[in-house]
């Protein structure tokens, strides 16, 4: 039965035109089915067929706010399977594709689904440890100390649900972990809606002048030489 799973789930990922949607998708955005086909290079019909089939695999789930319907990853686990394929392949790249700007952008700072990864990303959980703000000696917690810093940041502290506050995600740029879980992910968001952090349509995510004071405040250290701005 295992077997068998793991073949469905291959076949669902091994279309070119549905792998770009979950690549697409992994910004943590919910998209359109227009905006999915465009990003595709596909017809909106067909884009809407590869929808239904995800769907089916239970890769996305459908989000409607008033008239209009979008779709999004339906779950983490599902983001984190597709991202790791993701790595084996630009592990696969060439030598050129690794030492491009994109890729370097990337390996700086970026999205994991819906929280920071990259350079970035390992800086504020060793940032984070280092200054008590995230005690480690079981499992990872977030210390009172943090909760009063995130807070004067005006980061919401997520409360209760299913998903881990707190989580070690591997980082395979950096190959040590970064932070995932339910409050990075409310710090990426809040980042973004205080222009600390702009997303790019590639998942790299650029630093603005406006992060230098709250990140430094989360004890990351980050190096002077940055990928171009551009």
């Amino acid at each position: 039965m295992e077997t068998i799973a793991l073949a469905e789930v291959a076949a669902v990922l091994a279309d070119p035109s549905r792998a770009a949607m979950c690549l697409a998708l992994l910004d943590g955005r919910a998209w359109t089915v227009g905006e999915l086909a465009r990003s595709a290079g596909i017809a909106p019909s067909t884009a809407s067929e590869h929808v239904t089939r995800l769907k089916e695999a239970g890769f996305v789930a459908g989000v409607k706010q008033g008239r209009h319907r979008y779709v999004r990853i339906s779950d983490p686990r599902v983001a984190e399977l597709i991202e790791h394929l993701a790595q084996h392949a630009e592990h696969r790249s060439t030598a050129g594709l690794r030492d491009s700007l994109r890729v370097r952008r990337l390996a700086f700072a970026r999205t994991c689904y819906d929280h920071l990864a990259g350079t970035v990303g390992v800086a504020l959980r060793d940032g984070m440890v280092r200054t008590g703000l995230v005690d480690e000696a079981d499992g990872l917690a977030l210390t009172d100390h943090g909760r009063s810093v995130l807070t004067g940041l005006g980061v919401p502290v997520p409360a209760g649900g299913r998903r881990p506050l707190l989580r070690a995600c591997l980082d395979w740029t950096e190959r040590r972990d970064h932070l995932g879980g339910a409050l990075p992910a409310a710090l990426f968001t809040h980042g973004v809606e205080q222009g600390w952090f702009l997303r790019r349509p590639d998942r790299a995510v650029r630093l603005m002048p406006a992060a230098e004071e709250p990140l430094a405040l989360l004890g990351a250290e980050l190096p002077g030489e940055r990928p171009g701005a551009a």
